[in-house]
């Protein structure tokens, strides 16, 4: 059963890939984004993926924030962010980061044993930082580029690296190993909510703020995805760690 889910997700991550290079021919003009060649597909899919939010993803996250106690929802929060942190460590291992390496192991460690599964984030509260990463930073760390830009059915924003990654990825996300499926399925749609819900307000402000939405989802994710984007003092922007989820 995993094998042939892991398959099918390989499967629909080639298809969208198929899709994007199909599209690439008509989606070019003069005033493209070099970085953006697939606009008019992305912004298709984006109205899309907004449609689908605003009718079940919202509700459903808007009605789980309301009934559920605040200490609930970051019990879970946590217990997520902390498997997360098992995945962070596998790859800032391959990225050979020895700092960070060490910090997401003793993070998750910590957190397990001590924090209740997780539930718990004792590892913050002992100024343990947290350096998320995942399979697509890793090959950028080793010089694959990001590619342009596309947004995926559902997933949402995306890059062409990213995109080749994200089997990899839902490969190694923890939840992956648990069974029976039903159980793995409930967390999988628990997670969704939760991730869903701690951006509801994030959601609100850029709702009022941004003029086009979509420019400034796409520029924001290029910039966090492209470890090439250098800080002020010459490092790395995106070497260390993911900017927390709001």
């Amino acid at each position: 059963m995993k094998t042939a889910y892991s398959a099918l997700t390989l499967a629909r991550s080639v298809a969208v890939l198929a899709l994007a290079a199909a599209l690439g021919a008509c989606a070019t003009g003069p005033n493209a984004n070099p970085r953006d060649p697939l606009e008019p597909y992305n912004r298709s899919m984006t109205r899309f993926n907004d449609a689908v939010d605003e009718a079940v993803l919202k509700p459903v996250a808007t009605t789980y924030q309301a009934v559920t106690p605040e200490v609930a929802r970051t019990g879970v929060s946590n217990f997520f962010a902390n498997l997360g942190d098992a995945w962070s460590f596998v790859n800032n291992a391959l990225q050979a980061k020895p700092e960070p390496t060490i910090s997401s192991f003793m993070r998750f460690s910590v957190n397990t044993f001590f924090g209740l599964g997780g539930l718990l984030d004792i590892a913050t509260e002992m100024g343990m930082p947290r350096y998320k990463q995942d399979f697509g930073l890793t090959l950028g760390h080793w010089g694959v580029g990001t590619g342009p830009y596309l947004v995926l059915p559902i997933w949402g924003p995306s890059t062409l690296r990213d995109t080749v990654a994200l089997p990899v990825d839902m490969w190694g996300n923890p939840l992956e190993q648990i069974s029976p499926v039903a159980t793995r399925n409930s967390l999988m749609g628990l997670r969704v909510v939760d991730t869903r819900a701690s951006l509801l307000r994030a959601g609100s402000l850029l709702d009022e703020a941004a003029l086009d939405k979509y420019s400034f989802t796409r520029d924001s994710w290029l910039q966090l995805r492209d470890p090439a984007a250098t800080s002020s003092d010459g490092d790395d922007a995106n070497d260390g760690r993911l900017p927390e989820e709001p």
